[in-house]
């Protein structure tokens, strides 16, 4: 096949630029998402793409059902259902760790096949966090298994993860660019992988109960009891106790600002700030002091105390003037990890406003086990940065529904709707009877729930557009059309006969499709899963075709592998355990690697099983 090819400048530019977002995607200097777009217009100027065709990937079946998972999840949330499930998982463990493991892994498989798996670890983050806090379990313990589950749980539907979304509106461009006298690729139903993702559901439960937590026992994971003032005192040395401190006219803080202040030698956490009869927590830096005011101190007794004799302060434990803003009821410490999709990567505090714009202290910064706590505002923030805030719940709740950091920390939330709790259920069961019926298209039947939920009022419509990591959407919308292009121009066709034409005589169609996923994974760790999807399932279709063997299995296994990183961050899900958990790289790599290799194994095996039966 590789020898009747010959490379066209069509074939040459769409390799030229799958090879340019690889590297752009590896080095990362650039968004990804900003990448899609430049590739996007590179294929329209080039003519590569038909410019009617262009934006055909923005209204394509996987966008829509991405977008309508989004809302789904967040409808979900609104009703309180975690925090149901999470006294639920309590009361069946009796006391057993390893059964209350087993259960809240178990719920977290029952929701990720009909949401997107970063939407269902955000929702799983406070729920680990609660049961943490009750039991004492660590929550390392707690976080890879769960997360694991969630990755592996997403091969049940078709719609449990993006490589999965996509996979249907990719073989559907295949069937486009098929050679004469081939079989047209049929689209696979909402449920057809189910069997496949119940074998690796068993085999990562089975994975943790015998192997996996017995590793995480070994490392120093972090503990959370409550979320207490104990618990940030020992892990982060920030010490809860509060005092007041008032203003006198010989303090040199006068006239300077909160910043300054703050920046002193031996200063606490200035938390709150009241002057001219007015209070608030997290005041702006560039807050004046004025004779009379009173500071809201946090720190060590003694440290405060001396700060406050070298200040000429007037330091009082009793909260006069402060006493219902730091009530725990309304304000207090969490923690809160920063998604690979959030608009602060890159930015610090000291850009961001914190205090000013969203009423929130940044207190310190977890960042691969090391605690940042010195001129903690010009630290930029990346990916997976695990941020210590104080302020008060609402503000808390207002600014997390923005997606920009997901809160860790249980808390009291802000605009919760349990009294929906029956109605949304109801609606998310009628949606996923719609979807298994086969009567009605995917994408159809899930925004069906949409519009229920909508109408309904359990979510609310600038909640609903809140809800959708517009991120993710144009990385997913605008890289579709180069999986055409590699289709339309031979790209991929020519890639597969010349790699063809590399394989020995004889070699088993098993070894291959092993070969296929472990490329797919490295090329997933590497430009991420959406990404190593929409290049290799065009080259995985005809490399099928050339070397006789079936284009919807290598397809599939194609999109199964793309999710198959439990090592690195380039995983949505593992990049926003790794602060919470207090994982290492080393960590990831002990436990994940062995599961990746099962995770392969399942696939190609399971794969080959089910085509016996077609």
């Amino acid at each position: 096949m590789g020898s009747g090819l010959v490379l066209s400048s069509d074939m040459a530019m769409v390799l030229g630029l799958v090879g340019l977002t690889m590297v752009l995607f590896l080095f990362e200097r650039i968004r990804p998402d900003v990448v899609a777009i430049c590739v996007l217009v590179l294929l329209g100027l080039t003519g590569l793409i038909a410019p009617e065709d262009l934006f055909g990937g923005f209204s394509g079946s996987a966008v829509i059902s991405i977008i309508s998972t989004m809302i789904l999840g967040a409808g979900l949330e609104r009703t309180g259902a975690l925090n149901r499930l999470a006294g639920w998982l309590l009361r069946r463990s009796s006391g057993s760790d390893k059964r209350l493991l087993t259960l809240t892994c178990l719920s977290a498989a029952a929701v990720s096949p009909l949401m997107q798996n970063p939407s269902v670890m955000a929702m799983f983050l406070p729920v680990s966090s609660r049961i943490s806090a009750r039991t004492g379990i660590a929550t390392s313990r707690m976080l890879l298994p769960i997360a694991a589950t969630i990755v592996m749980a997403g091969a049940l539907t078709m719609v449990g993860n993006s490589p999965l979304i996509l996979l249907n509106d990719l073989l559907m461009s295949a069937n486009a660019n098929m050679p004469s006298g081939a079989a047209s690729i049929h689209p696979f139903k909402m449920f057809a992988p189910m069997p496949i993702g119940i074998v690796m559901l068993t085999a990562v439960l089975l994975y943790f109960r015998f192997y996996g937590d017995r590793r995480l026992r070994e490392e120093d994971g972090a503990v959370t009891p409550g979320r207490t003032e104990s618990y940030f005192a020992s892990t982060y040395g920030i010490n809860g106790e509060v005092f007041e401190l008032s203003v006198t006219a010989q303090s040199p803080l006068v006239g300077t600002t909160i910043g300054e202040a703050e920046r002193l030698a031996g200063a606490p956490l200035l938390l709150a700030h009241r002057s001219h009869g007015e209070s608030r927590l997290a005041p702006p830096s560039d807050a004046r002091i004025w004779v009379g005011d009173v500071l809201g101190a946090m720190g060590p007794g003694e440290d405060v105390l001396r700060y406050a004799e070298q200040q000429h302060l007037v330091a009082s434990s009793r909260l006069r003037e402060f006493g219902d803003l730091f009530n725990p009821s309304r304000a207090g410490i969490a923690e809160a990890v920063v998604p690979p999709n959030s608009r602060f990567i890159g930015k610090t505090q000291a850009d961001l406003r914190f205090r000013k714009q969203y009423g929130i202290s940044l207190l310190a910064i977890n960042r691969d086990r090391e605690v940042i706590r010195e001129d903690v505002r010009n630290v930029p923030l990346r990916a997976g940065d695990m941020l210590v805030l104080h302020c008060i719940w609402q503000r808390l709740a207002e600014v997390a529904a923005q997606k920009d950091f997901v809160v860790v920390t249980d808390y009291p939330k802000a605009r919760q709707r349990p009294h929906k709790f029956k109605i949304a259920m109801g609606i998310f069961a009628i949606t996923m009877l719609i979807a298994l019926s086969s009567r009605v298209p995917v994408p159809i039947a899930l925004m069906t729930g949409v519009a229920g939920m909508l109408i309904t009022g359990v979510i609310h419509m600038d909640e609903a557009y809140a809800a959708i990591s517009w991120k993710t959407v144009f990385l997913m919308a605008c890289l579709i059309p180069l999986g055409w292009a590699m289709d339309s121009s031979g790209a991929a066709a020519w890639i597969a006969g010349h790699t063809v034409d590399r394989i020995p005589q004889g070699t088993p169609l098993l070894l291959i499709e092993l070969a296929l996923a472990v490329l797919t994974v490295l090329f997933s760790l590497i430009i991420s899963h959406v990404g190593a999807t929409i290049m290799l399932v065009p080259i995985a279709v005809n490399l099928a075709l050339a070397t006789g063997g079936n284009p919807t299995s290598f397809a599939l296994i194609v999109a199964l592998s793309a999710s198959c990183n439990f090592m690195t961050a380039s995983n949505p899900v593992i990049s926003m355990i790794i602060g919470p958990g207090n994982y290492t790289p080393r960590d990831l790599w002990r436990i994940g690697g062995p599961l990746a290799c099962i995770y392969i194994a399942i696939v190609v095996a399971m794969v080959n099983f089910l085509q016996m039966f077609r």
